[in-house]
């Protein structure tokens, strides 16, 4: 099986830097934002440097890259102000991952706060039915959530109920976190592919695009969402991995993550240091 994997990369030197990021610990994929996750505020599409970025990339065996929407996109807004940005701003995301040339743009789905998780579910169905159209390129990709505060799709169920109400299906996909899905319950570390099975009998597994590859901090089901460096314990003060290598390792190795983006979203160690390159090399090896 071929691996693609990567982790998320900077693109404050523009698509080049980022491509020289991933080399850097030898990854063949990665994943960014195309901007500050927090904010609105973007580089013109003109100054990411993406041609030489695609020459560099070609140069050095990295494609199928993931574009991450960011944070202050929210579907499932009541608000309407908010409801309004949520939209304009994930059109314009998607028009510039169209301009990187990345196949995929992945996005949490959204949180009710203060209505209900059907509301929610209608709220971004409604929104993604305005903004994707017979031309939209990437496949839009509804993130797996941990489940915490009013988060939708912490389930297969909730996300078959967007997915269910849009007018362009062939536009969406699914991108599996596996911290997320261990935090909401799912048991990936003992049944993950009683997992797969059960999300092919929901959603169908045609629809899984990308992968998050992180671990996690918490007991199953704590609905957290913290992430943890691959296979961490508590000897090396990197905060105890629940999910664990083995697991994580078998995951990658899987017939169902062939030729998928495989994304670390591991966390830095120190404001300089991270552990991006010792974690591929661990988990691209054939046996552990």
């Amino acid at each position: 099986m071929s691996i693609l994997i990567g982790p998320h990369v900077s693109i404050s030197k523009g698509l080049i830097g980022a491509a020289k990021e991933a080399v850097s610990y030898d990854a063949n994929t990665f994943m960014i934002y195309t901007g500050a996750p927090q904010n609105t505020r973007r580089k013109p599409i003109e100054k990411l440097i993406i041609d030489e970025g695609h020459i560099f990339m070609k140069e050095n065996n990295i494609g199928d890259i993931v574009v991450h929407a960011p944070y202050i996109i929210n579907l499932a807004s009541c608000k309407d102000d908010l409801f309004d940005l949520a939209k304009s701003f994930l059109a314009e995301e998607i028009r510039r991952t169209e301009a990187i040339g990345a196949n995929y743009i992945v996005v949490h789905p959204g949180s009710f706060t203060v209505k209900d998780v059907d509301y929610g579910i209608n709220r971004i169905a409604e929104g993604l039915n305005e903004v994707l159209t017979d031309k939209t390129k990437p496949f839009v990709c509804l993130e797996t959530m941990a489940g915490k505060g009013s988060e939708v799709g912490r389930t297969f169920e909730e996300l078959q109920r967007i997915i269910e109400k849009i007018e362009l299906k062939d536009k969406i996909g699914i991108c599996f976190d596996t911290c997320h899905t261990h935090d909401s319950g799912y048991n990936i570390i003992e049944n993950f592919d009683n997992v797969i099975a059960e999300f092919d009998s929901i959603i169908g597994k045609d629809k899984l695009k990308v992968f998050h590859i992180n671990g996690s901090i918490n007991k199953r089901g704590a609905r957290k969402d913290r992430h943890a460096n691959i296979g961490a314990d508590h000897t090396n003060n990197r905060g105890l991995d629940e999910i664990g290598f083995e697991a994580l390792h078998y995951i990658v190795h899987h017939d169902i993550c062939s030729n998928k983006p495989l994304i670390l979203e591991t966390p830095w160690i120190d404001k300089s240091t991270n552990l991006y390159k010792e974690e591929i090399a661990m988990l691209r090896k054939p046996t552990y």
